[in-house]
């Protein structure tokens, strides 16, 4: 896998995952493998590995800003990636700092419930996540229970992704990858829908519990190419390849819902 030869700024603005399989430190890793620069914004720092999350300290959210403010200022970034935002207050910081870099776009990842199961988005702020952050989103990466939460829909087969993904792009959302992970099917499909169309990403399902992380990953990867300037069918198509190869190089690590093997493009296939 070769990257684009420009580098690529990439602001990510997400919580730390100490296990280092999901949120800040996932999203760094991917948007390296892929080439590109990863600097970030962190929104709260959790206590977590592949059992679950014990604790979560939301990151005050002047700091919050001031992080992004300080990387703008300097960096700058080709494409900005937001994951676990925490609650109202975190929706409404994170979208100023969306619109204070409107030229570039936005990969907006609704994280909403740890692999594990513990909420990372408060009841309150989904509709906060569906006024402010999917009108904002130039890529929007919502898994099937997200989807549900923000549309009403129900997400159960691929008819129903394409219904809440039309439903997504009605709100504002400039195109939508609507997962197929929690879909029933002994193969995977994703769909990328915007307003010119559908673009289907279709695989065998990799039966591992070693999926910790998949969708901040493929969130990243998506940013990495947009930030080097491929189109949006080739920056998505390219994230979702590294990410089923990534899968099915699972270290193994962990007693329960382990990380993905975020380095392989470093290693190559052999």
């Amino acid at each position: 896998m070769q990257p684009p030869p420009t580098l690529g700024r990439v602001l990510i603005i997400a919580g730390s995952d100490s296990g280092g399989g999901a949120g800040i430190q996932a999203d760094i890793k991917a948007v390296t493998a892929l080439g590109a620069y990863a600097a970030t914004a962190i929104t709260a720092v959790t206590v977590q590995n592949t059992l679950g999350v014990t604790g979560v300290h939301p990151i005050p959210l002047d700091i919050v800003a001031a992080q992004a403010d300080a990387v703008l200022d300097d960096i700058g970034a080709d494409a900005l990636k937001t994951g676990m935002l925490g609650d109202v207050g975190a929706v409404e910081t994170v979208a100023a700092i969306l619109d204070r870099a409107a030229d570039a776009p936005a990969v907006v990842d609704p994280v909403m419930i740890a692999k594990g199961g513990s909420a990372l988005l408060a009841a309150e702020a989904v509709q906060a996540v569906a006024r402010l952050m999917v009108p904002r989103a130039a890529l929007l990466t919502p898994n099937a229970p997200e989807a549900e939460a923000l549309t009403g829909l129900t997400v159960a087969s691929p008819d129903d992704q394409r219904r809440a993904g039309e439903a997504l792009l009605a709100m504002g959302a400039k195109a939508v990858l609507m997962k197929g992970g929690h879909v029933p099917g002994e193969r995977v499909l994703d769909l990328l829908l915007t307003p010119g169309g559908e673009t289907a990403f279709e695989a065998e399902r990799i039966e591992t519990r070693h999926t910790h992380g998949t969708g901040c990953t493929l969130a990243s990867a998506c940013a990495a190419g947009l930030s080097q300037g491929l189109p949006l069918a080739e920056a998505v198509a390219r994230a979702w390849a590294y990410v089923q190869e990534a899968l099915a190089r699972a270290p193994g690590l962990g007693q329960g819902h382990g990380p993905l093997d975020h380095g392989w493009p470093l290693r190559g296939r052999a």
